[in-house]
């Protein structure tokens, strides 16, 4: 049974002849429903504070609910970017060897072609070389020719004779430096 303050002052006991002092009686139940309505008071206070509190602990759980979930999903955020950025550097050094493969190949073409061009210089050079050879070889002739012929006209004129020496002397020292 559930008791009030106003029930406990109102409540009355039967008198016996040797009973207690109604006085006392009545103020010691003065002093139990002020005790009473104090801790009725309290107690109110408590279960509002007990609901605030309820409310609060609602309120802190969604929010750590909402934290958890906002920090599950920057975890996420973050491996996706993390695996995002491994992607993009794996194609980054993808298309780096393909190009210095690519490098790789037109320097390997780049130097073919320049081999197959110094072989041809050289066969050019070594053509242009035979055929001065082979010229001044026949002007070397002519001029011996000239020569014997000159001999012939030395026994005329001695005079000539040094130039012939000195022409001959010049073709010979450009033979040897084309050899």
């Amino acid at each position: 049974m559930k008791l009030t303050a106003s029930e406990i002052r109102k409540h009355t006991f039967k008198s016996k002849i040797s009973g207690f002092n109604p006085a006392e009686v009545l103020n010691f139940l003065e002093v139990i429903a002020g005790e009473w309505e104090e801790s009725q008071r309290q107690q109110s206070e408590l279960r509002e504070k007990i609901i605030e509190l309820e409310t609060k602990l609602k309120d802190y759980l969604t929010m750590e609910k909402a934290i958890q979930q906002t920090f599950l999903q920057a975890q996420e955020t973050s491996m996706k970017g993390l695996e995002n950025a491994r992607k993009e550097a794996q194609l980054i050094i993808q298309e780096a060897e393909i190009k210095a493969a690519q490098i790789v190949d037109k320097a390997r073409t780049d130097l073919t072609t320049l081999k197959e061009q110094f072989t041809i210089l050289k066969a050019k050079k070594d053509s242009i070389v035979a055929r001065l050879k082979m010229m001044l070889h026949s002007e070397l002739d002519l001029i011996r020719a000239l020569e014997v012929d000159e001999e012939l006209q030395l026994q005329q004129s001695s005079g000539n004779e040094q130039e012939i020496t000195k022409a001959k002397t010049e073709i010979e020292e450009i033979i040897k430096q084309l050899e």
